[in-house]
């Protein structure tokens, strides 16, 4: 499951991804920050790249999850998404790693860990790159997550 977040105010754009086993049980996750991209859908582009980046180094899955319908759109017909063409050639060279690449709309509400990893990366003041098992102590949490 994966997630960016984007504020036109705040200095950094956030990426968060969480990787589930069969119960819904968070294995691994990741949470980053980059100096702000243009826009939101720059963000959630941003946030899969590096989730698919990370689970060619991390695991074995395949199937990807958002909460975001445009980046939906966005992997299945590039060509109707000119502006973004450099980042979307990016994901298809990453596909090719992929022989069972799947993306899918989840709920928002069944993506709260990697809304809550993207939106915590966002607003960190200082450069932010982390990959583990659990949310770090040192990163603020809400009781939900």
């Amino acid at each position: 499951m994966i997630d960016g977040s984007w504020t036109s105010t705040s200095q950094f754009s956030g990426c968060g991804w969480a990787w589930m086993d069969s119960l819904g049980e968070a294995q691994l996750m990741g949470t980053r920050n980059y100096i702000r991209r243009e826009s939101s859908l720059h963000s959630e582009l941003e946030a899969l790249r590096w989730a698919m980046e990370s689970m060619l180094q991390y695991s074995t899955c395949q199937s990807f999850g958002t909460d975001c319908k445009d980046l939906i759109a966005m992997i299945k017909e590039p060509r109707d998404w000119p502006s973004f063409v450099t980042e979307l050639e990016r994901i298809e060279t990453l596909q090719i790693c992929f022989p069972d690449f799947k993306i899918t709309h989840i709920p928002r509400e069944q993506n709260r860990t990697s809304d809550f990893l993207a939106r915590t990366a966002r607003s960190f003041h200082r450069e932010l790159h982390f990959v583990g098992c659990s949310i770090p102590v040192w990163l603020p949490r809400p009781p939900q997550v």
